[in-house]
């Protein structure tokens, strides 16, 4: 018989790490909310509301390495300090956000500028908003309505999408991404559990590689290259360390255990 109990500690840890991290259980989400950051370096000290940057939007356009790695914004909130005047000279979101670029035969919106009309500044509060935007909320709606459905995190399952061709993320802009050597790829492989009768984690880079390519996670999240190297714990996920990283933030929740608990055990 096939055990299923194996759900009930990890859901415990998350639980017990939200509270002990917070003082109190995190509020959930709601799908068209899951993903989204906040960008406040320095919008509010120009007289600006802050940047919310939902990644459903982009996801379904562009791999995570082409943003991550390419255009060199950090895996954490806040840290690459994006500028409006870096935005300006083609850098960061400029690098898409110029008004000359074309994607799926539209043109998309220039981001920044050092004079706007009252009529412009309907193009900033596309990013910069005070508030939750029922436009926006709709607009997310529709897509996921055409989307496979996930259980967790926006609902949406992205992997599947990109399997059956619903969504073809870019990973590649002419004159701003590298080339990159064909590489095998790893099979995938076990990733033995210390809780008795939990199953393994059955890890694939080829599933990780569509979106992430290989100079995401190594060597700043995975140190090694060799199975085994990088030692990691279920506590340090949950603290949005290595797989934490980009799952519970973007990718699909950790709560989700038979995502990747997925080799069976038997008694």
């Amino acid at each position: 018989m096939i055990k299923m109990f194996f759900v009930v500690p990890i859901l415990l840890a998350a639980a017990g790490i939200a509270w002990a991290q917070g003082g109190m259980k995190k509020k959930k989400p709601l799908p068209c909310e899951f993903g989204s950051v906040t960008i406040n370096n320095y919008s509010r000290q120009a007289g600006m509301p802050p940047v919310v940057f939902d990644h459903w939007v982009h996801r379904q356009y562009y791999t995570c390495r082409l943003c991550h790695v390419d255009l060199g914004f950090g895996m954490t909130v806040g840290s690459t300090k994006v500028r409006a005047v870096d935005n300006m000279k083609g850098y960061f979101c400029g690098t898409c956000h110029n008004g000359k670029m074309v994607h799926g035969g539209k043109r998309i919106f220039e981001s920044c500028t050092k004079e706007y009309t009252r009529e412009e500044y309907n193009r900033c509060v596309k990013c910069h908003t005070l508030e939750r935007s029922a436009v926006k909320e709709n607009e997310f709606y529709r897509f996921s309505k055409k989307m496979p459905n996930e259980r967790l995190g926006n609902g949406i399952n992205w992997e599947i999408a990109e399997e059956k061709g619903l969504i073809k993320p870019v990973d590649y802009l002419e004159g701003v991404s590298s080339k990159k050597t064909n590489l095998k790829v790893t099979s995938d492989f076990a990733i033995k559990t210390k809780v008795e009768g939990m199953p393994d984690i059955i890890f694939s880079h080829k599933k990780h590689t569509v979106w992430n390519g290989c100079g995401l996670c190594h060597p700043e999240i995975f140190i090694g290259v060799k199975k085994g190297t990088t030692k990691y714990s279920m506590v340090e996920l949950f603290e949005g360390k290595y797989c934490g990283v980009c799952h519970d933030k973007v990718a699909f929740p950790q709560t989700d255990c038979q995502r990747c608990h997925t080799k069976q055990t038997q008694e």
